[in-house]
């Protein structure tokens, strides 16, 4: 009878516990009200400048060859045409071979600037898709309310957006608290070495942002499990990015006379012995604090389940790593991407290689995901290297509670009034990332709403943005900066 009892107690004191947490789960802000912020915006015109961005082929191209000058050179020129009264009230400087670094001077310079980043290349059209196209690629058409083309979201969307937004509060005869910088790098696609160029002179003249505006983030519909809003995620820190090449030597010869082992199974063994051992799974910052700050728009079960982490966290990892796009927020991941062996069918290679891309999560380190490697093929006679030798950890994790964030979260709400704003992790790669040492916090976001039909268009046939969904993203930028007064910029 006393075990019943204290087993009883024990369960009762659990639901209590578990309902106490479950009720501490702060509830959802309510959006801000504000005036209007360019509410007499011509959106037609705005999405056929888009479209005239568009229509430059501002291609990448493969690491080791010039970009196309005279495609950045034009699109700079459209720049200047187009908005001539943020040109009037910025300095514009060309940076290596076709970056753009704009500075709106504050009016207090002294303080910390804020700083937004973009790319204006773009990824080229597989060849053999272009029929997948229902306008041309390249095109810059506006029809069936859609702004079609190449850099309609990643990211002439973001380049276009910012200045559409300075060129309307500048005619205004506004000016920013804080001097504003905008770094438009141009080969993010390959590299971002634009990037690294904006960043070193911007080191070399001490500059130092209160914060980092880069792509990346975006509001998604469909991807939170258990909510049904949009889910705003402002990204607060970016993945390391590392490959490593694992290389199987052997002696080689004919074919006809195959020894039991070649450099060719021992390397399949080796890659099949590291997919079936990923590293292990678990909720670092800021992932845990972007589920924490959606639960409020989940379901009862997801809610306990979030507010209860200490007890439900191997529920929640299982749950997570079910898709491949949540699986790559709990976990470094493992991504075996380039195989070679071989020079003929009739002859044994003497080596294979294969190249095995990793993604890391904040806490990894390249020595950590080497020493995993290692133990995980079980094989010391497989050499393991650090594909170019380089590679890095994931960046710092920004404070998602900085003033700058709540700016950011207020403007989205205010714009986005049925939004769920919270914060998460980029699994992708940034020009932000060469920028690092150069700000307090940086954050990843673009408003816009994308569904999972929208993010298979990025690098994809039928990129598109809707032309209202591009007139929302305006207004954005608009609060955004507007808003930037020393309250909220310290």
């Amino acid at each position: 009878m006393r075990l019943i009892k204290l087993l009883s107690l024990t369960l009762l004191t659990l639901i209590a516990v578990l309902a106490i947490n479950t009720l501490r789960l702060p509830a959802l802000p309510a959006a801000p009200g504000v005036a209007a912020v360019l509410a007499d915006i011509d959106e037609a015109a705005a999405a056929e400048r888009l479209g005239a961005a568009i229509r430059i082929p501002t291609i990448s191209r493969a690491t080791g060859e010039r970009s196309d000058v005279a495609a950045f050179a034009a699109l700079a020129t459209l720049l200047e045409t187009q908005y001539p009264n943020a040109h009037r009230v910025m300095t514009r400087e060309a940076i290596g071979d076709g970056s753009l670094l704009f500075t709106w001077t504050g009016k207090n310079p002294a303080a910390a600037p804020a700083l937004f980043l973009a790319h204006m290349d773009v990824v080229p059209v597989e060849p053999g898709t272009e029929a997948r196209w229902t306008h041309p690629a390249f095109g810059g058409v506006v029809a069936e309310g859609f702004i079609w083309g190449r850099g309609t979201l990643d990211d002439k969307l973001n380049v276009m957006g910012m200045l559409e937004a300075a060129e309307a509060l500048a005619a205004q005869g506004w000016q920013p608290p804080h001097t504003l910088i905008f770094a438009f790098g141009h080969d993010e696609e390959v590299g971002g070495h634009g990037a690294q160029a904006i960043a070193a002179t911007l080191k070399q003249r001490g500059i130092h942002a209160a914060f980092l505006l880069d792509e990346g983030g975006a509001l998604t519909v469909g991807l939170m499990p258990g909510v049904s809003r949009p889910v705003a995620t402002i990204m607060a820190a970016e993945k390391g990015y590392a490959s490593f090449r694992l290389t199987a030597s052997a002696i080689g010869g004919h074919s006809s006379q195959p020894p039991p082992d070649t450099a060719v199974t021992r390397l399949a063994r080796a890659l099949v012995r590291l997919q079936d051992r990923p590293l292990p799974a678990r909720l670092a910052a800021p992932v845990d604090v972007m589920l924490e700050r959606a639960a409020p728009a989940m379901g009862l079960v997801h809610r306990v389940a979030i507010a209860n982490r200490w007890l439900f966290e191997p529920l929640l990892l299982k749950l997570l790593a079910d898709a491949p796009a949540s699986n790559a927020m709990i976990r470094t991941t493992t991504a075996p991407t380039m195989l070679h062996a071989g020079i003929k069918d009739n002859v044994l290679p003497a080596e294979a290689s294969a190249v095995i891309n990793f993604r890391l999560l904040p806490g990894d380190s390249l020595a950590s995901v080497e020493a995993h490697i290692r133990k995980a093929i079980a094989d010391d006679g497989i050499a393991i290297t650090l594909e170019g030798g380089t590679g890095n950890a994931a960046t710092a994790v920004s404070d998602p509670d900085s003033a700058a964030f709540r700016h950011l979260a207020d403007t989205t709400r205010a714009v986005f009034p049925d939004a769920v704003v919270t914060t998460g992790l980029m699994l992708g790669a940034t020009d932000a990332r060469h920028y690092e040492g150069l700000y307090d916090n940086r954050y990843n976001f673009m408003p816009v709403i994308l569904n999972t039909e929208d993010l298979q268009r990025i690098h994809g046939a039928n990129e598109r943005i809707a032309v209202a969904d591009y007139a929302k993203f305006i207004r954005w930028y608009a609060l955004l900066l507007k808003g930037l007064e020393p309250a909220t910029h310290p």
